[in-house]
């Protein structure tokens, strides 16, 4: 297990620091220096190291770098998909992300447990009805379906990162419900101050 991560995070055991790639020692420090704490995902899935960082190259490049939508969307759909799927870590940590994002500190709950409570946007509305179809009935989805992302303002990059997000989150909810990932205690006082 990790020298500081509580082995109750996960189902799975945890690597030492020793045990995982330099890449994944560095995104621990990393995450200590910037965050002050190391997320339980890097050390959860770090116990395949490798596959870890791949997974983590192509999430930090579609999650946290500037793309075509904003931060505070790509995590609404983050909060929307996680909540339907009833991941814990997910819904957690990225009702975290979308407080800090927003400086709101009310609507990711709402959205965590049912979006549609939480008097979103136009557009928001929009994108978060759309990961919830694509997320609970994946097979009733139809091109038609875009067209309600595009009568709110969203062009075609912007729909395929919301797709690619949506995906993203489905997946890794899943790898962190198997494993009985639990977020960090950081995480639920994150961003709870109005305006934070």
């Amino acid at each position: 297990m990790s020298d500081e991560a509580d082995p109750r995070i996960s189902a799975l055991p945890l690597p030492t620091r020793d045990e995982v790639p330099e890449g994944v020692r560095r995104l621990w420090d990393k995450s200590r220096e910037v965050l002050g704490f190391v997320p339980n995902v890097f050390v959860a899935q770090a116990y395949n190291g490798e596959q870890f960082q791949a997974w983590w190259a192509y999430f930090n490049l579609l999650v946290n770098k500037e793309g075509h939508l904003t931060n505070a969307e790509r995590e609404l759909l983050a909060v929307v998909v996680s909540g339907l799927n009833r991941c814990t870590y997910c819904a957690v940590s990225h009702g975290a992300a979308l407080r800090v994002a927003t400086g709101d500190p009310v609507t990711a709950d709402l959205v965590a447990v049912n979006w549609r409570q939480a008097g979103l946007p136009e557009r928001e509305a929009a994108l978060a009805a759309y990961a919830e179809k694509l997320t609970l009935t994946p097979a009733e989805v139809t091109p038609e379906d875009l067209d309600a992302l595009r009568a709110v303002g969203l062009d075609d990059h912007q729909i395929l990162e919301a797709v690619q997000v949506v995906g993203m989150f489905n997946m890794t909810n899943r790898v962190s419900t198997a494993i009985a990932m639990l977020p960090n205690a950081e995480y639920h006082s994150l961003g709870r101050e109005p305006g934070a």
